[in-house]
């Protein structure tokens, strides 16, 4: 164990206990002004204690076991996403949670992420760089991902849905995907979002009589804020006035305007970057976007040098997950992406996004510790 220490990144788990720190004092002054809420400083420390041990334990593992079995994960999250309808609790309108007693939700959403960043390096790294093929290669992956991606959007929960084809297409970049099967699937996604903007514009009422009604609020809202009425817009339009009240070094903490009197719903989650924005400005923005370009550079590292094909998969699929839910969740934010629940990663409070986002760099971790024979699946 002390030698896969001495191994370990020493830069990625000192950046991270920076988040889980930095983390800690923002979920506290986002939810100081709510007696409801007043606890969840405290439990974000347990849940960062929690997550440093399971980020531990997964490099202490060598991550090809996992990639062994990768297919026997991937089966028990969709038993879980089938299960969590007749057995699971329902949150913000989601169901999509299992309750297990001890004020801790497990949600199989956040699971699936790193089920299929397990099974894509799986079967990628069967084809050992050569091109891929279409049927034998693509057409599977893809049926993969529309299972899980069907069965979170029914709950619903589209923002977990979106990131699995943003981990697939991560994936597929780096997996020599031919010339053509590129252009060809960039045009008919092209071709899909003009035609579903171009409908809903023209059938605005059969999308509502279909739709979530917050799912068309979000999309309105994203297309054309004027269009909207004020609650549909309060969110997005509360949280650019907070970001942009912040200035260059913000109004102090625990002194944000907006956030204090409660004007921001969720900012202990989904909104969490406009506490950081408001109360520490454009400076302290720039340094928490600085953080995870430093963390995003340790992953694209070990995903460069390691010479196990599995193993690049796994950190560029993690790589694109982070990356998309940063870029999502400050967009948002800020209106340049449609709203959704995505969080802020090692930010936002969580308890299943934050032990899976963890899991997840456990297992970069071990992608540089465990660097030896490609046939020590089981080893320790």
């Amino acid at each position: 164990m002390l030698d896969k220490i001495k191994k370990m990144d020493r830069w990625m788990v000192l950046l991270l206990f920076v988040f889980s720190v930095a983390s800690t004092f923002i979920v506290y002054s986002a939810t100081r002004a709510n007696e409801k809420f007043v606890s969840m400083g405290v439990k974000n420390m347990l849940n960062f204690g929690v997550a440093f041990i399971v980020l531990f334990v997964v490099m202490s593992l060598n991550y090809r076991w996992f990639v062994k079995y990768a297919s026997w994960i991937y089966w028990t999250v969709i038993a879980l996403l089938i299960l969590v309808f007749p057995f699971g609790a329902e949150i913000n309108g989601a169901k999509g949670w299992f309750r297990i007693g001890i004020g801790f939700d497990i949600q199989p959403a956040e699971m699936m992420k790193l089920a299929l960043i397990l099974y894509f390096a799986e079967r990628l790294s069967r084809r050992r760089g050569l091109s891929l093929r279409f049927w034998e290669d693509l057409i599977p992956l893809i049926l993969y991902t529309l299972l899980p991606f069907l069965l979170v959007v029914i709950q619903p929960d589209l923002g977990n849905a979106i990131i699995y084809i943003i981990i697939l297409l991560g994936m597929l970049w780096i997996a020599n995907v031919r010339l053509i099967h590129v252009i060809v699937g960039t045009s008919l996604v092209v071709i899909g979002l003009g035609l579903f903007f171009g409908l809903f514009s023209t059938q605005h009422e059969w999308f509502k009589q279909h739709l979530k009604p917050h799912w068309v609020q979000r999309i309105d809202t994203f297309l054309d804020p004027t269009k909207v009425s004020k609650d549909a817009s309060y969110q997005v339009d509360n949280a650019i006035r907070a970001i942009g009240s912040g200035g260059v070094s913000g109004e102090g903490y625990m002194q944000g305007t907006a956030v204090q009197k409660q004007f921001i719903p969720y900012p202990y989650s989904d909104s969490i970057f406009v506490v950081v924005a408001e109360e520490f400005g454009f400076t302290g923005a720039a340094t928490l976007l600085m953080l995870y370009f430093m963390l995003l550079t340790r992953i694209l590292s070990t995903a460069s040098i390691t010479t196990d094909y599995a193993g690049t998969y796994i950190a560029v699929g993690v790589l694109s997950m982070l990356v998309f839910q940063v870029f999502e969740n400050i967009g948002m934010l800020i209106g340049l992406m449609p709203l959704t629940g995505i969080t802020l990663p090692f930010i936002s409070y969580g308890g299943t996004s934050l032990l899976m986002n963890m899991c997840s760099l456990g297992f970069v971790l071990s992608i540089g510790v465990h660097q030896g024979k490609l046939d020590e699946y089981l080893e320790a």
